[in-house]
């Protein structure tokens, strides 16, 4: 059975969706991201010698605010209040493997009747092109990659947890 997309009124008009009958609910979401990156450049990042400073602090924090500011930034998401926006960072390979990169996880908790998964998939984004910012002077051909909902619970959707072998494609 196939939903409808539910940003769309009868007449195909764009809208916000309705939300006043939603119940609240506890939600949490968790997204996640990549940045490839040249081994030199994990290297700086770790040892904290960027030029730009802590490139990893600066990421955390711009994670943070735009998770906030989501609803500036995507046109018909609503302006949620969450108690807890968490931005962490992974090395899930080694320079020596087959690239070295950066992981960004998102976690998002709020209680509402909408929000948590745009929150989190944009403040992991901000995070990751924060990285790219701080970093472009040394290295021009990073990649984000992977951005991705990895889990979310509450809602009348309930609960979803991202197949562990799931197609980067659809």
């Amino acid at each position: 059975m196939e939903e409808a997309l539910n940003h769309f009124d009868e007449a195909g008009n764009a809208v916000m969706v309705d939300i006043s009958e939603k119940q609240i609910t506890e939600r949490e979401a968790a997204a996640s991201g990549i940045i490839f990156m040249k081994p030199q450049t994990l290297s700086i990042i770790k040892t904290g010698t960027a030029k730009k400073g802590d490139v990893l602090g600066v990421a955390r924090v711009a994670g943070i605010m735009a998770a906030k500011k989501t609803s500036f930034i995507i046109p018909l998401c609503h302006p949620v209040s969450f108690e807890k926006c968490a931005v962490d960072f992974s090395f899930p390979n080694d320079e020596s493997n087959s690239g070295a990169m950066v992981e960004a996880r998102c976690t998002i908790k709020l209680t509402g009747k909408t929000g948590a998964e745009m929150e989190a998939l944009t403040g992991v984004t901000a995070a990751l092109l924060t990285i790219y910012d701080m970093c472009k002077a040394v290295d021009r051909g990073m990649t984000l990659s992977e951005i991705k909902l990895e889990e979310k619970s509450g809602g009348k959707s309930g609960h979803y947890i991202r197949p562990q072998n799931s197609p980067r494609r659809v």
